[in-house]
């Protein structure tokens, strides 16, 4: 729901109202009985999660290819050994030569 921003022109008092946009905007100010303004502000919002509608919300399809394309039985140790070999050949033959 959005939040619109008003001022009144008497009492200069500015405050904030969360409003549907359907609903019609506000025009007397309820402390002082004034006419409100409605003011234009920049938009503030919230990302939550990663931020990728892919990742957050993945379709059926989406899941499904996600799995197929990880090998079973797979885990990080399993990749980070090949990883750790590969640099210790490479030191040793730099060393060789």
């Amino acid at each position: 729901m959005p939040v619109y921003e008003y001022k009144c022109t008497e009492c200069n008092k500015e405050f904030e109202v969360m409003q549907k946009i359907t609903e019609d905007h506000l025009t007397v100010c309820s402390s002082c009985g004034g006419a409100l303004k409605k003011l234009i502000t920049n938009t503030s919002f919230v990302l939550k999660g990663s931020g990728w509608y892919v990742t957050d919300y993945p379709s059926s399809n989406r899941t499904k290819e996600k799995k197929a394309e990880k090998p079973a039985g797979e885990s990080k140790d399993t990749k980070s050994e090949p990883k750790t070999e590969a640099k210790a050949e490479t030191k040793k033959e730099a060393v060789n030569t």
